[in-house]
């Protein structure tokens, strides 16, 4: 794009009101990508959801962190912050951290653990995925057990029980669940974001945390817009 047009692009968005400005900005195909079919979401009637696809496996969802948990404040009344967690790379335990995750999920500790799980496995040394002389994965990789031990000390929970669950079909279940999500959401890294099952963020065509956030407050509104929601007041 030469000078004379981008003079021109953003001309038009001081002269364009809200939404309309933003489109001009902010392209499908580019910026982000249409689901089709969508995906279900897992909100109640009237809130819009972003989910972050994740792994606690995943280096780059540990550094990422800090802004999720700021994107997820900085999200309007009307939007809720969910997670899918992914089971892309066994050969770092990843599935296993996936079938913890559910558990924990099922048993309503998930929320209140999730930063804690990070910190245990990059940080602490509390869930052993690295050798902490090498920095290589340990062999062998953590268990279960070694992540009902966790959920024991930070979510107050029975291992046994923890181990009994996360052997059952509910748990079975979530995971399948999870596995079909990230299908139709078209997702091959972590972490990626999906707008209310229907958008998925390019991350790479942005070029900062505050871009992403832009971007999924224009989600946002197309979606308010799509399912005639109100706007909610300014928090």
């Amino acid at each position: 794009m030469n000078d004379m047009k981008r003079l021109l692009l953003c001309v038009l968005c001081l002269l364009l009101p809200g939404l309309a400005s933003a489109q001009l900005r902010w392209q499908e195909g580019r910026h982000y990508t249409l689901l089709q079919p969508a995906a279900p979401v897992s909100t109640p009637a009237g809130k819009i959801e972003v989910a972050e696809v994740f792994s606690y496996g995943c280096i780059y969802c540990f550094r990422a962190k800090g802004e999720m948990q700021k994107l997820k404040e900085a999200l309007p009344s009307d939007a809720v912050m969910t997670y899918v967690h992914a089971s892309f790379v066994p050969s770092e335990g990843w599935p296993m951290l996936q079938r913890a995750f559910y558990t924990a999920r099922a048993l309503g500790i998930a929320d209140a653990t999730h930063e804690q799980m990070f910190t245990a496995i990059w940080e602490s040394g509390e869930v052993p995925l690295l050798d902490g002389t090498t920095g290589r994965m340990r062999n062998p990789l953590p268990t279960l057990a070694d992540a009902a031990r966790f959920y024991q000390k930070y979510g107050a929970v029975n291992p046994d029980a923890f181990l009994k669950l996360a052997a059952s079909k509910e748990v079975d279940a979530a995971v399948a669940q999870a596995e079909q999500l990230i299908k139709l959401y078209k997702v091959s890294g972590t972490p990626s974001l999906v707008v209310n099952g229907r958008y998925r963020i390019n991350n790479e065509t942005l070029s900062s945390s505050v871009e992403q956030r832009q971007l999924i407050d224009f989600l946002i509104g197309l979606e308010r817009r799509r399912l005639g929601l109100p706007t909610p007041a300014p928090r």
